[in-house]
């Protein structure tokens, strides 16, 4: 498998105008925390004109359809540039007009401009869920809040 490249992919989206706030790992490792991760995890608006703008966007990276990306759960898909996780929902239900107001936009680089959950939601999403590799993680992101916080 080749090396994965996320601005890459974030690109495609924001390119493509897609509603998507990038969340998990690749959103920690942008707000500074020191964590590896293997996928680019976002949750995307599920709204019509979006769920279209997506596939666009898509077209290029993988093959998928529109009855996919309209499900609350998750798609993992591999892209030519690496593994993108699609959630249309995560924690307890929360969609992306839930995380929206915790999202902000984070320059990643290249010019592309995208939202990214911030780290005190990140933090609750990951204890909503408590799995073992989000238990894990979860002290470097409270040492990483409390050193954004300073």
């Amino acid at each position: 498998m080749p090396k994965a490249d996320f601005l890459a992919v974030l690109r495609t989206l924001a390119e493509q105008g897609v509603d998507f706030i990038v969340v998990g790992g690749v959103g920690a490792v942008l707000q500074g925390a020191p964590v590896s991760t293997f996928d680019l995890d976002v949750v995307h608006s599920r709204e019509a004109g979006n769920i279209a703008r997506l596939l666009s966007a898509l077209e290029s990276l993988v093959s998928t359809d529109a009855s996919r990306l309209s499900s609350l759960g998750h798609q993992l898909l591999m892209t030519r540039f690496g593994p993108l996780d699609l959630w249309g929902e995560i924690g307890k239900s929360r969609g992306y007009a839930d995380l929206a107001a915790s999202a902000s936009e984070i320059d990643v680089g290249a010019g592309v401009k995208v939202r990214v959950l911030n780290l005190e939601t990140l933090i609750a999403v990951k204890e909503e869920t408590a799995g073992e590799k989000d238990m894990a993680m979860l002290p470097i992101l409270w040492r990483t809040l409390q050193e954004r916080q300073r």
